[in-house]
């Protein structure tokens, strides 16, 4: 596979996004080249996990090498143009998780096999997993040949950037939604485009879970700036789009960080 299908993500730790110049919204991508071959659709996973009581009680010694073991793993599986994991603390942020892989290949039985792999890891005995969610990437059906087209929704990739923080929740549209026509859907879809217009330092991903998955959809939303995703969601509930929405929760707030300080903030 060409490392140049998967791009490079910045550290965790010296992530910055400017606030002005390039916007983070994927909404400002350039459109896809139809002269060059479409980009392979990629696996993603969100898995969310939960330490047990049981492994802060062990002596420190014994944890800190349980967190090298699983560090490790996700190190081995950092295969840049191949299968990329973005690691991200909950602590403080959610009750029911306590950190969250997010993991972009190409394959079902790669990701099976790299989650096997975490889960062999002595920290994983201690581990709980009360949410995961797969989904693919694929081309938009609203965004297609315009000039504002996404990079993840409109080329079946995605691109994470090195923003600090994600949003991240699974969204069910109602059955009422896919009985619309297309130009009806189009039409309250571009308005739901111009609100994300308008928060350009929010860079928003969107993947796709039918048949795969429980829900339809998987969104992650990557900022520097919490109050703009906040004021974003507030005026999106404003659209008439909103009234076809079944369900947008849980909803993950999460801190990037290196594995290592993902791990540390375990305790």
């Amino acid at each position: 596979m060409s490392e140049s299908t998967v791009a490079p993500v910045a550290p965790a730790s010296t992530a910055t996004t400017p606030a002005t110049g390039r916007p983070a919204s994927s909404y400002g991508a350039a459109p896809h080249d139809p002269s060059k071959p479409p980009v392979k659709r990629q696996i993603v996973c969100f898995s969310f996990y939960k330490v047990m009581p049981e492994w802060r009680r062990l002596p420190a010694e014994e944890r800190e090498a349980h967190k090298k073991a699983f560090a490790a793993v996700l190190a081995k599986w950092n295969k840049p143009g191949e299968f990329l994991s973005l690691t991200y603390s909950t602590t403080g942020t959610r009750g029911d998780v306590d950190m969250c892989v997010w993991s972009i290949g190409y394959g079902v039985d790669e990701l099976n096999e790299m989650r096997s792999e975490l889960m062999s890891t002595p920290l994983a005995g201690y581990l709980t997993t009360p949410h995961n969610f797969l989904a693919m990437t694929k081309r938009s059906q609203y965004q297609i040949d315009r000039p504002d087209e996404s990079e993840s929704e409109g080329r079946g990739a995605i691109r994470p950037g090195g923003q600090k923080y994600i949003f991240i929740y699974p969204f069910w549209k109602t059955r009422p939604w896919y009985l619309l026509s297309m130009e009806e859907r189009k039409r309250l879809m571009d308005e739901h485009i111009r609100v994300g217009l308008a928060y350009p330092r929010v860079k928003l991903n969107t993947t796709y879970s039918f048949g795969l998955d429980d829900q339809e959809f998987v969104v992650a939303f990557e900022t520097n700036f919490p109050e703009d995703f906040l004021d974003l969601v507030q005026q999106l509930r404003e659209t008439e789009a909103s009234l076809y929405t079944l369900k947008d929760f849980p909803i993950f707030s999460c801190v990037r960080l290196s594995p290592e300080e993902m791990l540390n903030r375990l305790g």
